[in-house]
């Protein structure tokens, strides 16, 4: 179902993971990676859009580092290179080339002109920065790390955003989640779901902490809320 494209960039070009829908004029969905690249479980988020209706990409965010990235979660050493280019990573120009993406999704004869944004783990820090500093039309953030050191930035988001915390997650303590419900509960454009007992990653296909039911009750909930927001070409 996908294919590869080119995105032209503010700092140079990059790749990006595109599957297509079976209609045209359809909203698109940037999706916006974890730690390890534009893996297989991220190609196949965009596959399972696509089937919904929805043009989905998922832009290589680490190609200043190393162009290509493709790991796993599944060994010691797939992880320890996940952190170091977790480590390495610029967020901010990260942001950038996300408002590239968007952009140039946008302004394909497929797409109905709505564009929104869902991201995971680091990507979950990204949709909130992409909601706040883009013009995504909706934005959902899975389990973002970091999301508590940047929650002046919500007073710039003007389109609807969706969060996923998962109440038990190792990368974000009891304190980050109080701070982060305590802020942005009564914002205008936020709408959080916290799920109890789950850890990060709770619906990352295949992982240590993955958990069907509340994966399912998520990904119901960001389908529902891009059809609101996005529309959909089925």
């Amino acid at each position: 179902m996908g294919e590869t494209i080119t995105i032209k960039g503010e700092d140079g070009d990059f790749t990006a993971y595109l599957a297509r829908p079976a209609k045209t004029n359809a909203p698109a969905v940037v999706v916006i990676q974890e730690i390890f690249g534009v893996n297989q479980v991220m190609r196949d988020i965009c596959d399972g859009l696509a089937a919904e209706g929805f043009l989905a990409v998922c832009p290589d965010l680490f190609w200043r580092i190393e162009p290509g990235i493709d790991i796993t979660d599944q060994s010691e050493a797939e992880w320890k290179r996940a952190f170091e280019l977790f480590n390495a990573f610029d967020v901010d120009a990260g942001v950038k080339d996300i408002a590239s993406t968007i952009d140039q999704v946008r302004a394909l004869a497929e797409v109905n002109g709505k564009v929104g944004a869902v991201g995971f783990c680091l990507g979950g820090l990204l949709a909130f920065l992409t909601a706040a500093r883009t013009d995504s039309d909706a934005s959902v953030a899975y389990y973002g790390v970091g999301i508590e050191s940047r929650l002046a930035e919500a007073e710039k988001l003007a389109d609807p955003l969706l969060m996923h915390i998962a109440e038990e997650d190792q990368f974000v303590p009891k304190e980050a989640q109080t701070l982060i419900l305590a802020t942005l509960k009564n914002h205008p454009q936020i709408q959080i779901h916290t799920y109890p007992g789950r850890d990060h990653a709770f619906a990352r296909v295949g992982g240590e902490h993955y958990d069907e039911t509340d994966a399912r009750l998520a990904g119901g909930r960001t389908l529902a809320f891009f059809q609101q927001h996005l529309g959909t070409g089925q």
